[in-house]
């Protein structure tokens, strides 16, 4: 079982004939990701490595029934491009474009939310269900850092992702699914919101968090273990431990100010959850076999 995809997903690619949509299209299938239809203005007719294309998204929607779709498009056309995804009755949305403007971003995050629909990112590198199917990019043909197996993973941080679900592997454990938030400052979908998918999913025994400085998302996850609406184990590791208070690190998310969102401020919070939390990416596998192989 996964969380929010599987390969019985029918998954369309907004931009598929784009560089980065054509390029990836071709890897989420081969993948298994069940990719049925792609969406390019003014390229209705075209095909991409099979995929029909059509000029909109009520169209291809209309045509193959897909129910969740994959963006590449520009900053400047993301706000309309997930419009026009959930107008057409679209409940799962992935958002790659990175610096979307903070105040269509909250307006993008109010909508969906009226709408039962889930929009992640942006800012993301997508989601992967480990040997069934993937949204987004990742080198999933390198074993040592994709393996299947029981361990949710949710992150901030792209650039870290590799490195921790690596750690996870070397560890012997796999990874169920993983779900990139962003790293933009207002995420469309937060950190407490994906723990009840992987609390509800058999197949996930425990969850690695990836988190940085800035922001409140790991507070609000320790929130999530004290109400108890996430009762599996969590193991966490925060970027940017070094980083000064007010600077601006990497993503513009993460930014430290008045006082909250230090690693300091997440760590004591997780841990008087009940949490365990890794120093280093090295600490994870064994932190994992200390909770769940004792």
């Amino acid at each position: 079982m996964s969380i929010i995809l599987d390969s019985s997903t029918k998954v369309l690619i907004q931009g598929i004939t784009g560089k980065e949509g054509s390029y990836w299209a071709k890897h989420m299938k081969d993948y298994g990701t069940n990719v049925v239809v792609g969406v390019t203005p003014g390229k209705e007719g075209q095909e991409v490595d099979g995929v029909p294309v059509y000029h909109t998204v009520r169209r291809a929607v209309e045509k193959h029934q897909a129910d969740a779709s994959l963006l590449f498009v520009p900053p400047r056309f993301a706000k309309g491009a997930i419009f026009e995804a959930l107008d057409a009755g679209i409940k799962i949305i992935v958002v790659t474009a990175e610096g979307i403007p903070l105040h269509e971003m909250i307006q993008i995050r109010k909508a969906a939310l009226s709408m039962g629909a889930m929009v992640i990112g942006g800012n993301t590198t997508g989601i992967i269900s480990t040997g069934k199917a993937m949204m987004g990019f990742f080198p999933y043909w390198l074993e040592r850092v994709y393996k299947p197996g029981r361990i949710g993973v949710m992150t901030r941080s792209g650039s870290l992702t590799n490195e921790v679900t690596a750690e996870i592997v070397k560890a012997g454990f796999g990874s169920s699914s993983v779900i990139g938030v962003g790293g933009d400052p207002v995420p469309f979908t937060r950190f407490a919101e994906i723990l009840p998918f992987f609390e509800k999913d058999p197949d996930t025994d425990a969850v690695v968090m990836i988190g940085e400085i800035g922001g409140t998302m790991e507070e609000e996850v320790a929130e999530t273990i004290e109400n108890g609406i996430y009762t599996k184990p969590l193991i966490g590791f925060m970027g940017g431990r070094t980083a000064p208070k007010g600077q601006k690190m990497g993503h513009a998310g993460a930014i430290i100010t008045a006082g909250k969102g230090t690693v300091a401020d997440k760590v004591e919070a997780l841990i008087n959850a009940g949490a365990l939390v890794a120093d280093r990416p090295s600490m994870i596998g064994t932190l994992l076999k200390q909770t769940l192989w004792s």
